[in-house]
């Protein structure tokens, strides 16, 4: 029986087996070789720069079919009617993925370019600092997904929002810190890439000591106002959304930076207060432990004022309006002058806001019911005249 000559694989007429290994290896690079062999054949049919615009426009048009493919994929899967990672993914990345991924591609295109060493060099340099400055971009957009996601889990329109507000507090100094380290890393690494600059580096460095004294003088403020916010992020004698009485204005923290914080005033005016201004002076924060407060409604009558009446009223309309929690709902005669006595309505609501517009409601009607029901209760003036006064005033009418 005739011996089966195809026993191995055969390549070219020879069996595979008595290829050599190296031999092996360059044919495993035949579709690498047939490429640089077909690009290099295509670069010489075209104008060196017809080939370069060739070469710039493809990597572009790879770039942004790549961005819509990652787009794409994301839009099918995001959520439209509520909060899903996917959608914050497209919302904050869709815009640097437009830069990055075709300046990204333009640089692994780059060696394909028909350039001279004089002009390559300088274009590689260029593409390579916009390369690191989208990808610094995206990273700070990468952040801003996981701030939505911390913002998701803790809502801020619940009437208890004491955590959500602790936790959106720290967000905005860690943000703040993460983009100015992004920032920096990202100059120092451009600026690194240059030679002389990195010569400049290291000659500084042996006078660091001196260099750090004189920065630290000429810093000395904004260092300050830098260990104010971070201070305030992790001990939080104020949080963003918190009532506050500063400066004799009743207003609401709006922005936290890390050199100011502005108030939001009741009447919609901005007042704007250094940072370190919340560390040295005191000031009043209604919302420091929990949103609830209790509101006062003073009022001042006669002496005659039947109370346990006003005490019913009072009752009667806290539990008729949704304003009031049902925590404390009290009237107390708490100060008696010399024509008139003090009475103070004592009443809890969920929030300061609510609390303001309870007291509004509740003193107004007491006014109304005191006015319809005890005119003669209201303060009055007396003058009683004894019997020498009136036959004083008898006498003088006689004469």
């Amino acid at each position: 029986m005739p011996a089966n000559k195809d026993k191995y694989p055969r390549f070219w007429g020879y069996p595979f087996k008595q290829i050599h290994p190296v031999h092996v290896h360059k044919l495993n690079r035949l579709p690498d070789l047939f490429m640089d062999e077909l690009l290099k054949f295509w670069s010489q049919q075209l104008q060196p720069w017809a080939w370069n615009l060739c070469v710039v426009a493809s990597a572009l048009i790879i770039g942004f079919i790549l961005k819509l493919i990652i787009t794409s994929i994301l839009q099918f899967y995001k959520n439209k009617n509520d909060y899903s990672l996917f959608k914050s993914i497209i919302t904050h990345l869709g815009s640097p993925l437009n830069f990055f991924v075709p300046l990204l591609m333009l640089n692994f295109m780059t060696p394909l370019l028909e350039l001279s060493k004089l002009f390559l060099a300088p274009l590689d340099r260029i593409i390579d600092i916009l390369v690191i400055i989208s990808f610094s971009n995206l990273l700070i957009c990468t952040f801003k997904i996981f701030e939505d996601y911390v913002y998701h889990q803790y809502d801020l329109t619940l009437e208890d929002n004491l955590r959500g507000r602790k936790v959106r507090t720290q967000m905005i100094f860690v943000r703040k810190v993460v983009i100015i380290i992004i920032v920096v890393v990202t100059v120092s690494i451009i600026l690194l890439s240059f030679n002389s600059v990195r010569k400049i580096g290291a000659g500084l460095l042996t006078g660091v000591g001196i260099g750090g004294i004189i920065i630290g003088f000429a810093a000395q403020k904004s260092l300050s106002n830098f260990l104010a916010g971070l201070q305030i992020a992790f001990t939080q004698p104020i949080r963003f959304d918190d009532i506050l009485v500063v400066e004799g204005e009743w207003g609401r923290i709006e922005e936290i930076t890390l050199t100011y914080v502005v108030v939001a005033i009741w009447d919609q005016r901005r007042l704007i207060l250094p940072i370190t201004y919340f560390v040295e002076k005191p000031f009043q924060n209604w919302t420091r432990t929990t949103s609830q407060l209790l509101g006062t409604v003073f009022l001042y009558v006669d002496y005659t004022f039947p109370v346990d009446e006003l005490r019913e009223e009072l009752n009667r309309l806290l539990k008729t309006t949704k304003l009031w929690d049902k925590r404390v709902g009290v009237l107390q005669v708490t100060d008696s002058k010399e024509h008139t006595i003090e009475l103070r309505a004592l009443m809890s609501a969920r929030n300061s806001s609510d609390a303001f517009d309870l007291r509004c409601y509740v003193r107004e009607n007491l006014l109304k019911y005191i006015t319809a029901n005890m005119p003669q209760s209201l303060p009055q003036s007396r003058y009683q005249r004894n019997e020498m006064d009136l036959g004083v005033a008898d006498g003088n009418k006689i004469v």
